[in-house]
């Protein structure tokens, strides 16, 4: 029997191995540094200094991992159905979209409870409402959704720059942006979270749509764990012939899979245009759609996990910054080599350790 197939627990499959490879991502990192002629030891320390070692700090960390969480379930959701969605980077930029439009519209006249909820809903009915073509040009004429989504990324980055510069740029102004939201279009910063543990948010901007993620972590395990349609889902993700001979209707799922990622995806505009700056921008999405698909392969694309791989990236944003402040031979192109090591270790090179690991488990099981 070769190692592939032979079962492991839960816990070496989703504790171990990802722990292995992180280690291994650090290590090879740490040479990096180590060659550029600084101390791996005190880069390590700096950074973690940077990202937990104040209440600002946390903050902006929780304010990344935020946008990780919504694009990191946006992909996990599609592949339990084997759906492979490169597109959660344009789902996100037209999610945008959908939130700014209910925020210009409500801010004037209602606080940010009543607009909240509108913006969370246009968020994502932008974001699915992206999601939908490449969606039926996979389940109605076969054509791959990795490729259609990779092109609407591109499709929706230049409407978004049209619509800002020619449609909801502020006269007179030369920056492509909308108008800054007024308070009822902004969500309140989580400061009265971070004082709980006896620190100061500062300048950072954590705010409310870090629980609207995890209320989504906790609704997309119901869905996938606890519902009909996410057994359908799996069941397709597993085999499609299998499915089919169940009964499972193939266009189906795959139209109402892709729309809930696109939702999700689009549901991380929340953070930056309502939270963070309060106005929509352009590039404001910031490659977040694309680490997501690290966040979904590193958390096994399990709410739970997607949480804690979303921190993690958080730490190395967050931290990268604070150390290229204080080593500036560790440049942030060096801190987008650390982040690409552990992309290449937790997901490229996920088990690459687990025929070592499957021997010395067997060995250890036989004694």
């Amino acid at each position: 029997m070769s190692t592939a197939s032979v079962p492991l627990p839960n816990w070496i499959n989703y504790a171990l191995l990802p722990l292995i490879n992180l280690l291994l991502a650090f290590l090879v990192s740490g040479l990096v540094v180590w060659i550029i002629g600084e101390n791996p030891w005190d880069a390590l320390k700096l950074m973690l200094e940077g990202a937990l070692g104040s209440g600002e700090g946390i903050g902006f960390t929780l304010f990344y991992a935020t946008n990780f969480i919504f694009t990191g379930l946006s992909v996990a959701v599609a592949y339990h159905a084997g759906l492979f969605n490169i597109g959660s980077e344009g789902q996100a930029y037209l999610g945008g979209l959908g939130a700014a439009l209910a925020a210009l519209a409500l801010d004037h006249y209602v606080p940010w409870y009543v607009t909240m909820p509108f913006a969370i809903m246009a968020a994502a009915l932008f974001g699915a409402a992206w999601a939908f073509i490449p969606a039926w040009l996979q389940a109605k004429r076969g054509s791959h959704i990795v490729i259609t989504t990779i092109m609407f990324n591109f499709i929706g980055a230049a409407l978004m720059v049209y619509l800002l510069v020619n449609v909801l740029i502020v006269p007179g102004k030369m920056a492509p942006e909308t108008r800054t939201f007024l308070e009822g279009g902004q969500l309140p910063k989580l400061d009265w979270l971070i004082s709980m543990f006896g620190g100061t948010l500062g300048p950072a901007p954590f705010n409310v749509s870090f629980l609207i993620a995890l209320v989504m972590c906790v609704l997309v395990w119901v869905l996938i764990w606890r519902t009909k349609l996410g057994f359908e889902m799996r069941t397709l993700g597993i085999s499609r012939s299998a499915a089919a001979y169940a009964g499972i209707p193939y266009v189906k799922i795959v139209m109402i899979t892709m729309l809930i990622s696109g939702g999700l995806a689009g549901m991380m505009a929340l953070n930056p245009v309502l939270g963070a700056s309060a106005r929509l921008q352009v590039e404001f999405v910031a490659g977040a759609g694309f680490v997501g698909i690290a966040v979904s392969l590193m958390g096994r694309n399990h709410p739970l996990g997607i949480v804690l791989a979303a921190i993690l990236f958080g730490i190395l944003y967050q931290g990268g910054a604070w150390l290229s402040f204080d080593m500036p031979n560790i440049t942030r192109e060096m801190i987008v080599v650390i982040q690409g090591l552990v992309i290449l270790f937790a997901g490229a090179l996920e088990y690459m350790c687990r025929p070592m690991i499957v021997r010395i488990y067997q060995t250890l099981t036989k004694a």
